[in-house]
């Protein structure tokens, strides 16, 4: 009879104490015994005899899953690892050590479970702890009633259900350090402040959080009066996901204010919906939002629509940011003597996109006023979609506005254009080869993120961008679960309901971005694959490279953000161009990587040094791109370095958790 994996366990070997004593009876039983008795036991012997005459395999109860375990997912890797490379070099336990942390018991369970998926999200969080995946919490609705002025600090993963509504009488309701510098936090606040004059105010919300979910809804609806707050809303965070439904709406005089929001922050998206909608002389102003952020997306649907009065403002709008989208989808519709001022929207930024689709249509005079409008870096795109159409007697400005910009359905009556840039010779400029190929340094791009491949020789010194891995932490699923669980775009109706994923959440729009990037076609010359289990990407690499390969990642993360100096250099493969395999971690909930191999790269091993001390603190690893051919003209590389497609090669290191695989020295 076959043990099952949750009573075994294995141990470092020793040898059985007493083995030989115990063979000998063993052995003096058999021969003693009948021959029929001999017959009927032999086979239990025989299984006694292997058990006992291996000095590396003892039977022990179970512990707590150690990596030694051969029952285990990370015990089964180790084999696998052995099985399909054929070379002895050290493993690479940075990557092993990646493998799901659950232990013999809990994988034969969770192997069984994931066959039925109705059960398996029922035990989601149970699920999600034990194998180290990134879940987002389940909120359920808080129905507390406060009175009195409110004030809530350091708190976070809150469902606040008619937070608010028709509180009487004037005071404040304020949140502090609201979910300061958390993983995954996730906040819902429903019917929040409606009907109530109150003063809301929110401080350093949610600030360097990562992969943040917000919600608002019902935002101080149909309210008299009072303020709404918030302050540093959502800074430095990684891939915010904010939204505001019917924000406003209905209000009745009153001030909405953003100071400082979402800047800085890398990818995302923030929502406003039905923002300021039949609103009556509310006031509503954003400040320094979205600044220096990193591909922010910004969507306004029912912006101001059918509102009488009421003064919008934005304030250094996306100012400085990469590769901004913001999409205005029924601006000012039909409002009655709105004035929108937009000052220093977008300036500065590096390509970006801006939609206004029915903006200020039917709308009953006021203004529009464009300030410094448009004018990036590198030139973006600008689209007015009906643009005044059918208005009585709206006045719109646009000063200062920068180049390729769209107006359809445009009412000339309606607006005044001046000192309007044709070319932005002088900024298109900076972003060409200058100095005979010398690149000024650029903001929008980290010094040291791409550099040329003469800068890895022994003394120089360079900048090192920040390589550490900013992505949640989780572990591998076992390959047998992870095949088991859907993993396409046509199924993520089924995986939003496995990770308790409603549908305009943070964990449903990363699981869709994440399958919709693997289902994406290869580039040219291109091969690739997104592995879900360690096994997947051995056996992806192995099929490009062969089974003689190394694996190789940047060792820590030192010299991060600062100078660092370039010690002894070595080329893998003799610094000749070859194959590789890079595999970077895609955000999902549990550990996923988008693996690639492109032509012509050459792969680098360096050793980073402290540049006062001279003293090793890190070894790196760089791939060098030899052909850029494919890549695009606004891609990063020539922001940074100048020239463009085709030109030069461009290099990078491996960062943190990423990885490069090569064929064996």
């Amino acid at each position: 009879t076959l043990l099952e994996p949750s009573t075994i366990n294995y141990v470092p070997p020793t040898k059985p104490p007493h083995q030989h004593s115990t063979l000998h009876l063993l052995s003096l039983y058999l021969f003693h015994t009948k021959e029929m008795h001999t017959k009927i036991l032999l086979p239990c012997c025989i299984l006694l005899l292997l058990l006992f005459s291996l000095p590396s395999f003892n039977v022990v109860v179970a512990g707590d899953g150690e990596s030694g375990n051969p029952f285990t997912p990370k015990g089964y890797l180790i084999r696998y690892w052995k099985k399909q490379i054929s070379n002895d070099l050290p493993k690479p336990w940075f990557l092993l050590n990646k493998a799901s942390p659950l232990n013999a018991a809990q994988y034969a369970t969770y192997t069984k479970l994931v066959t039925d998926q109705n059960a398996l999200t029922t035990q989601l969080h149970t699920f999600c702890s034990s194998a180290n995946l990134m879940c987002a919490p389940d909120l359920s609705p808080s129905l507390e009633k406060h009175s009195g002025e409110i004030h809530f600090a350091t708190y976070s993963d809150k469902n606040f259900t008619n937070y608010g509504t028709n509180e009487p009488g004037i005071g404040v309701n304020t949140f502090k350090n609201y979910s300061d510098g958390e993983n995954i936090p996730v906040n819902s606040f429903r019917r929040y402040g409606r009907g109530s004059p109150r003063d809301n105010k929110f401080d350093n919300y949610a600030p360097d959080g990562n992969v943040i979910d917000q919600s608002f809804n019902s935002y101080s609806t149909s309210t008299a009066g009072g303020s709404g707050q918030f302050t540093n809303y959502a800074a430095n965070t990684n891939v915010p996901n904010l939204h505001f439904t019917s924000y406003s709406d209905q209000g009745t005089g009153g001030e909405q204010k953003f100071t400082t929001y979402s800047q800085q922050a890398n990818a995302g998206d923030q929502y406003f919906k039905s923002y300021g909608k039949n609103g009556n002389g509310a006031n509503g102003e954003f400040v320094s939002y979205g600044n220096d952020t990193n591909v922010l997306g910004s969507t306004f649907t029912n912006y101001g629509q059918t509102a009488n009065g009421g003064d919008q403002k934005f304030t250094s709008y996306g100012f400085n940011g990469n590769v901004p989208e913001n999409h205005f989808t029924n601006y000012g519709v039909g409002g009655n003597g709105p004035s929108e001022t937009f000052n220093s929207y977008r300036d500065q930024s590096n390509v970006g996109d801006d939609t206004f689709t029915t903006y200020v249509k039917d709308a009953n005079g006021g203004e529009a006023n464009f300030t410094n409008y448009g004018q990036s870096f590198n030139e973006g795109t600008d689209v007015f979609t009906t643009y005044g159409k059918g208005g009585n007697n709206p006045h719109i400005n646009f000063k200062t506005y920068g180049v390729n910009n769209t107006f359809k359905d445009y009412v000339k009556d309606t607006a005044t254009f001046s000192n309007y840039h044709n070319k932005t010779s002088q900024v298109l400029a900076s972003l060409t080869e200058v100095n005979g190929g010398k690149k000024v340094n650029n903001r929008w791009v980290e010094p040291g993120k791409f550099f040329r491949e003469k800068m890895l020789k022994s003394g120089t010194i360079m900048p090192m961008p920040d390589i550490k891995d900013k992505m949640p932490k989780r572990s591998f699923l076992p390959r047998v679960i992870a095949s088991k669980l859907p993993f396409s775009t046509s199924k993520i109706a089924e995986l939003k309901k496995i990770f308790h994923a409603g549908d305009d959440s943070q964990v449903a729009k990363m699981i869709g971005d994440a399958l919709s990037e693997c289902e994406r076609a290869p580039s040219a010359g291109e091969t690739k694959q997104c592995v879900n289990s360690a096994e997947d990407m051995i056996d992806f690499a192995t099929s490009v490279l062969g089974r003689n390969v190394v694996v190789r990642t940047t060792e820590n993360t030192k010299g991060s953000k600062g100078n660092i100096m370039i010690g002894a250099v070595k080329g893998i493969n003799g610094g000749k161009v070859t194959k590789s395999v890079s595999c970077h971690q895609t955000l999902f909930p549990y550990l996923l990587y988008y693996c690639h191999s492109v032509p012509k790269v050459r792969v680098y091993e360096a050793d980073i040094l402290a540049p006062n001390s001279k003293a090793k603190i890190n070894h790196g690893v760089a791939i060098c791109h030899v052909d850029t051919s494919s890549w695009g003209p606004t891609h990063g590389a020539f922001v940074a370095l100048g020239s463009g497609p085709g030109k030069i090669e461009v290099c990078h290191w491996i960062f943190e958790n990423d990885m490069t695989w090569a064929i064996a020295d």
